[in-house]
C-alpha cells in the first residue's frame, strides 16, 4: 500500500526575518537546515520511490538533507514550479508586521489566510491550488496508484492546497490549517488512495 509523505521546507532566512517570501529564491536559515536534518532522522526506515519538489532551493535543499540522512541521495527527483509557494505579488520581501501596521491586522489576515483573496499582483490559495491539483492528478497520483511511496518537499501553501484535496477540507476550514516547517506528514493509503491513517511523525 502506498505512502505519501509531505514535508514543508525548513525555516528559510526570510521566515526568520518575518518577510513574505513567495517565489523569491531564498536560502534555508541555519535553523531550517537543522529542521531538515531532524526530518530526515524521523524518516529513517522509510524508503521512497520518487521525490517531487518545487523549483525553489529552500524546498530542494530540505529534500537533499533528508535524502542524505536516510541514505537515498540518488533518489529520482522531479522538480516543478507547479509545487512552488504561493506568489505573494507586491508583498514579497516585505515584513509581515509592517504590512499589518500599514493595512491593518484584518487585511493582513485576509491576504495570508483567505482562500480566494490574493494580495496585490499575487496569487490566492485558490490560484495556487489551480496549479498544484492538476500536477498532483497527472504526475503524482498515477505513481501512488502503482503502489509507489512518494515524498513531496514543498511549501506551506502548495501543501495546504494538496491537503485540501486529499482530506476534502472546505475553503472555510482551510484558513485554520497551518503546516509546521520540517515535520513530515505521513499518509498511509489503500490501493484506491483512500486515506487509512494520517499523522505528523513528531506525534509518535
Amino acid at each position: 500500500m502506498p505512502k505519501l509523505v509531505l514535508v514543508r521546507h525548513g525555516q528559510s532566512q526570510w521566515n526568520l526575518e518575518n518577510r513574505f517570501t513567495g517565489w523569491v529564491d531564498v536560502e534555508l536559515s541555519p535553523e531550517g537546515e537543522k529542521e531538515a536534518q531532524n526530518a530526515g532522522e524521523m524518516l529513517k526506515g522509510y524508503k521512497f520511490d520518487c521525490l517531487f519538489t518545487s523549483n525553489l532551493k529552500r524546498a530542494q535543499n530540505t529534500a537533499k538533507i533528508i535524502l542524505d540522512v536516510i541514505g537515498q541521495s540518488d533518489l529520482r527527483t522531479i522538480k516543478s514550479e507547479a509545487l512552488n509557494e504561493r506568489h505573494y505579488g507586491d508583498l514579497q520581501g516585505l515584513n509581515k508586521d509592517e504590512i499589518g501596521k500599514q493595512y491593518g491586522a484584518e487585511q493582513l489576515h485576509i491576504w495570508r489566510r483567505s482562500y480566494d483573496t490574493p494580495p496585490p499582483n499575487g496569487e490566492s490559495l485558490k490560484d495556487t491550488q489551480a496549479r498544484v491539483i492538476p500536477y498532483y492528478e497527472n504526475e503524482i497520483k498515477p505513481l501512488l496508484l502503482e503502489g509507489k511511496d512518494i515524498l513531496i518537499a514543498a511549501h506551506g501553501n502548495s501543501l495546504r492546497s494538496l491537503i485540501m484535496l486529499l482530506e476534502n477540507v472546505s475553503k472555510d476550514k482551510i484558513t485554520e490549517l497551518n503546516i509546521p516547517t520540517g515535520i513530515p506528514y505521513v499518509y498511509d493509503m489503500d490501493s484506491e488512495l483512500n486515506i487509512k491513517t494520517k499523522r505528523y511523525l513528531n506525534e509518535n
